[in-house]
């Protein structure tokens, strides 16, 4: 019933414009998403031959699990253009509001550690629709709590269960091939970046109008619809291998970590790149609603599009990887990161440096993650759940720390202590890179 009320919303609020009309191209691809319980696992078909081969993920599934994994993400990162007004519903102090995000980004981390491996020991269809609906429990408690008590604890099991995030990357690329893994891998994962950054716009244009209770409680309403959705339309991938039990599951974490020198390279690589963006989202909203600038929620989320635009330009790093230019991408990337900051610290003289600084960063951000992930899930294919968790458990840890310290630094030094501070872990992150660099890419 949900997808025919779905395709009538598609037909009778979209009406037929020219082929080239937005509108139509959004009704286009409402529609597609409703046809996707037929097509879910798109059949291939050798063109010599005319022989199937091995079944692929259907692109518009492939959507849907960009579009949840935005969500998902979404969720974790609603807080960082609402820190000043949370700080003053509940009385806490401007230096340490950076634990609002820390507290969500240490759940996010557990739950990376705890639950992500789940998804190679059970069917991930089932994994996946409990972790949302716990996930919009989660976010009732946040937009009810009255105290700081009760929101800190609330955070960390919205952070806990926002990794289902996860889970649909790792889902997502067991149900594709082998050849375009990395493709599939970067179209979900641009859906989390874009959830990343949007998820700045929508909080600041809400929390303007209802306060910053509504934006949480709106995801619930929203979580709670597209788990409906994936209910319905998402096939089961019933586990047939060997019995695992779950503590020697997690201890498999730490053995691929020191078995597998890529995974280890490229989670410190994310321990840095995700420490360098939060350092620039967590503190933004301070100068930016102060004098001269003084500008309001919304217009603070505003910066959100500009970073979305540059994630979607870095969203084929995942077929450049596909091609055998991961190391590069991540090379140029890891640059690009860095020269971002002389942008971004020059934001006292203009606003504009602000915005070419972000678009940048987020740019290199995603460039590098994706890229990451490709060259990461061809080491063991049968084991993505685990190694999408031992690579963003340092993720998260990055993006706590850089939560964390980055409110304190601005305390101290105002932006141009931010600013040095970014562009040091990007400095750091690049000559990393560049030290294990393997020696037939040097």
């Amino acid at each position: 019933m949900l997808v025919q009320f779905l395709k009538s919303v598609a037909i009778l609020n979209f009406p037929r414009y020219p082929s080239n009309s937005l509108m139509l191209q959004l009704s286009k691809g409402l529609m597609s998403i409703c046809e996707i319980e037929s097509t879910a696992i798109a059949p291939a078909c050798d063109t010599t031959s005319g022989k199937r081969s091995e079944p692929g993920l259907s692109r518009s599934l492939t959507l849907l699990f960009a579009a949840a994994s935005g969500l998902a993400v979404a969720n974790a990162y609603f807080a960082h253009p609402l820190l000043d007004v949370i700080a003053d519903d509940l009385s806490l102090p401007r230096a340490t509001i950076g634990f609002v995000v820390g507290a969500t980004q240490l759940g996010y981390g557990l739950g990376l550690v705890l639950l992500v491996p789940v998804g190679d020991l059970v069917d991930r269809r089932k994994l996946v629709i409990i972790q949302s609906l716990l996930s919009v429990l989660a976010l009732l408690c946040v937009g009810f709590a009255p105290t700081e008590e009760v929101l800190f604890p609330a955070l960390i099991a919205m952070g806990f269960f926002a990794v289902a995030t996860q889970a649909f990357v790792a889902y997502a690329a067991s149900l594709a091939r082998p050849e375009e893994r990395g493709a599939v891998v970067g179209t979900v994962t641009s859906g989390i970046v874009l959830g990343i950054l949007l998820a700045r716009t929508v909080a600041g244009a809400v929390v303007d109008i209802a306060g910053w209770r509504a934006v949480y409680l709106l995801s619930a309403a929203f979580t709670l619809a597209i788990t409906a959705i994936l209910a319905r339309v998402v096939p089961a991938q019933p586990k047939s291998g060997p019995a695992v039990s779950y503590p020697k599951l997690i201890g498999s974490l730490f053995t691929f970590f020191l078995q597998e020198p890529v995974l280890r390279v490229r989670a410190i690589l994310a321990f840095l790149i995700f420490a360098d963006v939060t350092t620039l989202l967590t503190p933004l909203v301070l100068p930016l609603s102060a004098p001269p600038y003084s500008l309001s929620h919304a217009a603070i989320g505003l910066f959100g599009l500009a970073g979305a635009a540059g994630a979607l330009g870095a969203s084929r790093a995942g077929r450049w990887t596909d091609e055998g230019f991961g190391q590069r991408v991540t090379g140029v990337a890891l640059t690009l990161m860095l020269c971002s900051w002389i942008l971004i610290g020059l934001l006292p003289y203009s606003i504009l440096f602000l915005v070419a600084g972000v678009l940048l960063l987020d740019f290199g951000l995603q460039a590098v993650h994706v890229a990451s992930q490709g060259l990461i899930y061809r080491v063991r294919p049968e084991a993505q759940s685990r190694l999408t968790a031992a690579y963003m458990v340092f993720y998260s840890t990055g993006s706590a720390l850089g939560s964390s310290i980055s409110t304190l630094v601005y305390a101290r030094w105002a932006w141009t202590g931010v600013s040095m501070l970014g562009a040091g872990i990007a400095a750091a992150a690049l000559l990393f890179w560049a030290i294990t660099l393997p020696k037939r890419m040097a």
